[in-house]
């Protein structure tokens, strides 16, 4: 099998990544593309109390196990299955379970800090950032938290003012530089989908041919 092709797809919290990269997802067949989240790869936290992991930064690089998903995408490089762990934000912890991920030819990483490590951005072959207005991205962010995670509306805010919007721009914000492609407006721009879609299937013709 030729090397796949791994794409990154990064962004503020609420900025439409997760939704580019879905639609990115659907345009080919899912015997040739599979989906790494980088929230799957937050540490795990067995090691502390309830009380302790309610604490943890979600935003700040420290908090995700990068090791881990540099290893499991040398793993699919060198044609080898994963474990994906599955995070659950309820309990601040990882899930015994884990999804198993097979190599496929095209590989997206997703994530608030996928091109902020060196170590990460240099696997990618597309780096794309997903470029949204911060109100959209903090009510879009409020609405998830509060019908996904449990969390009430004044923890969203104060988590928001607190930790979110500063770790956005001491960290997220500042890896737009390394992007290939910027896109704005988040999730719903069919044209980009469009023109990231026909170079990925170019490139899988060149490798084809």
């Amino acid at each position: 099998m030729q090397r796949p092709i791994i794409i990154g797809i990064t962004g503020g919290t609420g900025s439409g990544k997760s939704t580019i990269a879905r639609e990115i997802y659907k345009q080919f067949d899912e015997t040739c593309i599979a989906m790494l989240e980088q929230d799957s790869y937050y540490k795990d936290q067995s090691n502390l109390s309830f009380e302790e992991r309610i604490k943890t930064n979600y935003d700040h690089p420290d908090a995700f196990d990068t090791s881990l998903l540099v290893k499991h995408l040398e793993l699919l490089l060198e044609g080898h299955i994963i474990d994906k762990p599955i995070y659950n934000f309820e309990v601040h912890n990882r899930m015994k379970e884990k999804i198993s991920v097979e190599p496929k030819k095209i590989i997206i990483v997703e994530g608030i800090l996928v091109l902020s490590e060196k170590i990460l951005r240099d696997m990618l072959d597309i780096k794309i950032y997903v470029d949204t207005d911060a109100d959209v991205r903090f009510i879009r962010r409020m609405v998830r938290d509060i019908n996904e995670r449990g969390r009430t509306a004044e923890s969203v805010i104060n988590q928001y003012l607190n930790v979110v919007k500063p770790m956005h721009e001491q960290f997220t914000e500042p890896t737009k530089r390394h992007a290939d492609l910027i896109i704005p407006e988040g999730g719903h721009n069919k044209v980009a989908v469009d023109i990231i879609t026909a170079n990925i299937s170019q490139i899988l013709q060149t490798y084809q041919n």
